[in-house]
């Protein structure tokens, strides 16, 4: 099973032809990425087409526990050499402690174990 961060949400909503074969999964993530893929989307067009956008998806959330919080910081302080984000640490060690493969373009994840990486 796949994890999807918001990297991956946002090339499978515009159609990224290497993401193809995930265009019919249920995207598994966390609501931090949701929030981020729909800031993304406002921007790009609008509130209203950004719900319609959204309500078409369907979507599996992960719970954010205290346990997925603080080792995310704990990985982000390993890694501070990358410049991830939280929600970037946060969705990598969701799918760690789901035991789950993360799907990023995100080059910083590149060789990080248990990452499918698709730009």
């Amino acid at each position: 099973m796949i994890f999807f961060d918001s990297y991956a949400i946002i090339e499978t909503i515009k159609g990224n032809p290497n993401y193809e074969k995930y265009q019919n999964e249920t995207i598994i993530t966390n609501t931090l990425n949701l929030s981020e893929v729909f800031y993304s989307l406002i921007k790009q067009t609008d509130e209203k087409i950004a719900r319609e956008i959204i309500k078409k998806i369907k979507f599996e959330f992960i719970e954010i526990d205290e346990n997925i919080a603080i080792n995310s910081a704990i990985f982000r302080h390993k890694n501070k050499e990358k410049s991830l984000s939280y929600a970037d640490c946060i969705g990598y060690i969701t799918s760690i402690k789901n035991n789950l493969t993360f799907i990023t373009g995100d080059k910083e994840f590149k060789n990080l174990p248990k990452v499918e990486f698709i730009k």
